[in-house]
């Protein structure tokens, strides 16, 4: 009971604190830092919804892409709002998502052979948006047209924002809902069914286990928080491209990410957006533009050696470091 009040006492703080970075950022560099980090980490929290369970998908960049070009096309080219544009890319990024997963599922196409589809998905959604550059901007990228100004700081119809705490405020709830739709899946019966298919599928399909329809469901999840992500990052930055939210690239930032956190840990993702970022703003401040593609190799190299040498990530690997330590604590005497 004590250890499940000071868990709770913890977050609680880290809740309030949270609130209050608007407040204590220095300058908008700061704040605009938080934002992303708290962006990224839900992004990142959803695909580790299915991938905690062997579910290695590489192909989430194309839901974050979804996200991000369809809302982007829809205000541009007909005028609806992103809160109708949202939903759209959220439904047909969960089409996506299960146009892929249900033969792959149904065919029990797992494993190194799952991920080699998932990441031929990604690549497939960074080729369409170039090849449509009539309509996307092609590899130089389109910009969502602006509404707020000096003259209008607050536009809700757009959801943009010119002061970037709104952001921070947004972007916060969302990620805490991230947080929630994590928590509900670790502790539904669909978690105790995904394991046991991770494990050995024929033993959980003879026990009743639906493992078709299980997987498709939390397939279904995680790809509407990638679009949702994805929605939102469009509508931040007010500037999205191929490179950016869509492609190979970003497909392997999502894992490398979600794996040095700690997939298997509620806030294990957001830990590894909090590596990746400052990771990419180091070397962006030390070799500028001059190496393209560096962080990508240097996420690659990272990556393996997470897998090798930290499987559970930072914090499963904290949290386990932690656990060893309470059970070599001598116990005290009783009191005579």
């Amino acid at each position: 009971m004590i250890g499940a009040n000071a868990n709770l006492g913890l977050k609680l703080a880290g809740l309030v604190g949270l609130l209050f970075v608007p407040f204590l950022a220095s300058d908008d560099y700061v704040l605009h830092i938080a934002i992303s980090m708290l962006l990224w980490g839900f992004i990142y929290t959803g695909w580790s919804v299915m991938g905690r369970f062997g579910l290695t998908s590489l192909g989430h960049g194309a839901f974050v892409g979804i996200g991000a070009y369809v809302v982007t096309m829809l205000w541009n080219q007909a005028g609806i709002s992103p809160w109708i544009g949202i939903p759209v890319a959220t439904l047909l990024a969960v089409m996506v998502g299960l146009a892929i997963g249900y033969p792959c599922f149904r065919y029990r196409i797992t494993g190194h052979y799952f991920a080699l589809v998932t990441l031929a998905l990604a690549e497939v959604a960074r080729l369409l948006i170039v090849a449509l550059r009539d309509v996307t901007g092609g590899s130089l990228g389109v910009t969502p047209d602006a509404v707020v100004g000096p003259d209008v700081p607050v536009s809700l119809a757009a959801i943009q924002f010119s002061s970037k705490a709104v952001w921070f405020y947004v972007v916060l709830g969302v990620w805490l809902v991230g947080l929630i739709v994590w928590r509900a899946v670790d502790r539904s019966m669909m978690r105790y069914g995904l394991e046991a298919a991770s494990e050995e599928e024929d033993a959980a399909a003879a026990l009743g286990v639906r493992v078709t329809r299980i997987k498709l469901v939390v397939t279904a999840i995680s790809a509407a928080m990638a679009a949702v992500g994805g929605a939102l990052y469009g509508q931040y930055q007010l500037y999205i491209n191929p490179e950016t939210v869509s492609g190979i690239a970003i497909s392997l930032q999502i894992v490398f990410a979600a794996i040095a956190g700690g997939m298997h840990n509620q806030i294990g993702p957001t830990v590894g957006a909090f590596i990746t970022i400052m990771l990419a703003e180091s070397l962006r401040q030390i070799f500028g533009n001059q190496v393209h593609g560096l962080d990508v190799m240097i996420y690659g190299a990272m990556l393996v050696l997470f897998i090798i040498y930290m499987p559970r990530g930072v914090v499963g690997a904290l949290a386990g470091r932690f656990v060893r330590r309470e059970r070599h604590v001598p116990a005290r005497p009783a009191p005579a």
